[in-house]
């Protein structure tokens, strides 16, 4: 039996600014649910993974990398697994998903947070990204389901047009934006198209339900 198919069990659910958040788990997967909606496992992390992947392939020298949304701590392994990359910072707004990768997640990504090259902010990244002056040689984001299905609301002004200037304005030259969707999203890829030129997509296809799509900027 698949560990998605496993019996559901409750880690913990709590309350928090937006909403309830739960950790699950089916076997030895784990899942995160936000209000009712899945966001995120542990049973097939590659589009997670690939996200950061395929743009360390696009920069050649990647010092800083900026992850947004910590997940399960698979995008940011991910990064720390390039001996070029010398600080990956995560940024992650729900501190119940930094309490579960310190503990009962850490086994999942190799304890991520706790390697030096790490910096975790603990932070909106919608607002954190136009008020910091830092800037990127990559920028992977996976806050949310994408740019059609936003479980929080806020969210969308990071895929609008004064959205994706501010990420421009933090992504250093030769740098690379890579945005994480379960959706195609065939809107927000003409809204790229029209900031940054071309678009590389890449469709990740899942065990069950709809591939995921991941999509790249320079």
């Amino acid at each position: 039996m698949n560990d998605i198919d496993m019996p559901l069990e409750i880690i913990e659910n709590a309350v928090t600014p937006r909403g309830e958040i739960q950790l699950q788990r089916r076997g030895e997967a784990f899942e995160i649910i936000s209000n009712g909606t899945f966001l995120m496992a542990t049973y097939n992390g590659e589009s997670e993974r690939l996200l950061v992947r395929r743009a360390l392939e696009l920069v050649p020298s990647p010092d800083k990398v900026l992850i947004g949304g910590l997940g399960v701590g698979f995008s940011l392994q991910e990064a720390l697994l390039d001996p070029r990359v010398k600080e990956a910072t995560v940024v992650e707004i729900e501190a119940k998903v930094i309490d579960w990768n310190r503990s009962v997640l850490a086994h999942v990504n190799g304890h991520a947070l706790e390697q030096t090259r790490t910096r975790l902010i603990h932070a909106d990244l919608v607002a954190w990204i136009r008020e910091t002056a830092e800037s990127f040689d990559l920028i992977c984001l996976d806050i949310d389901n994408g740019p059609d299905w936003k479980v929080f609301d806020g969210n969308a002004s990071l895929y609008d047009a004064a959205g994706l200037a501010a990420l421009r304005n933090r992504l250093r030259p030769d740098g690379c934006l890579s945005f994480w969707s379960a959706t195609p999203s065939p809107d927000f890829v003409l809204r790229l198209r029209e900031v940054f030129g071309n678009v590389e997509i890449r469709e990740v296809p899942q065990t069950h339900g709809e591939p995921d799509y991941i999509f790249y900027v320079r």
